[in-house]
């Protein structure tokens, strides 16, 4: 996934009511970005880090900035959850996952389950349909680990469930998991923060739901998915 211009360098400011951003320029503006992330961002909203931001030039935008990149720890990370669809969606067009691979069909948004839609719905001749969800990882706290969720995720937690149902009926389910950081070699479901979240994760792989878990290749110009890393079951 290609940025549409290469993005701004600047310092995070402050990162506030969720979905609002300060952040100072390298040039020397002070501006308010949308920050396209509802999760807690621990680690990842500390005033001082190093921050990209992208530039629209959409007048009906009311912010014209959307933060993009933070850097910590001297990684890079995507904190832009909307991205991780986008970058499936181009990853499986150029068969760059090979578990995914093979299917003629690729359809976003799909409904099933109780109202809910599947990320993707992918189909082919001959072959169970696959209902794909995606999830942006984008916590690490020791090591090389990355870890999801970063709070408590209820409706993460209906979704593996709704994945289950769909395995039990005789399709395949895959829960894939998009690692926005350069600097994690390995996943684990985040038992401390969201337990139940961890023990439905584990259950739902032992009734049929694959777990895939792709870090990405991250810069100013391009984010694009890089290599498969394991997964790791912890529940405590």
């Amino acid at each position: 996934m290609d940025f549409p211009q290469p993005l701004s360098r600047g310092v995070l400011v402050a990162r506030y009511k969720r979905f609002f951003a300060d952040v100072t320029l390298d040039d020397g503006r002070e501006i308010t970005a949308h920050c396209p992330n509802p999760g807690a961002m621990l680690g990842l909203n500390t005033p001082g880090l190093p921050a990209y931001v992208s530039r629209s030039d959409n007048p009906k935008r009311k912010l014209a900035h959307t933060l993009e990149l933070v850097e910590a720890d001297g990684a890079l990370v995507g904190i832009n959850t909307l991205h991780p669809n986008r970058l499936v969606a181009e990853a499986l067009a150029a068969d760059a996952i090979p578990e995914l691979t093979g299917y003629a069909s690729h359809r976003r948004e799909v409904k099933y389950g109780g109202n809910s839609r599947v990320d993707f719905l992918l189909t082919g001749d001959g072959r169970p349909a696959c209902w794909l969800e995606v999830k942006n990882c984008h916590l690490r706290r020791t090591g090389t680990l990355a870890e999801f969720p970063d709070c408590v995720a209820a409706r993460s937690l209906k979704h593996l469930k709704e994945l289950t149902a769909m395995v039990e009926q005789g399709d395949r389910a895959v829960m894939l998991f998009v690692i926005q950081r350069t600097d994690c070699n390995a996943f684990s479901a985040c038992a401390d923060l969201d337990p139940a979240y961890a023990a439905g994760l584990t259950e739902a792989a032992a009734r049929g739901v694959e777990v895939l878990c792709y870090d990405c290749d991250i810069g100013p110009t391009a984010v694009r998915i890089a290599r498969k890393v394991p997964w790791i079951e912890r529940l405590a």
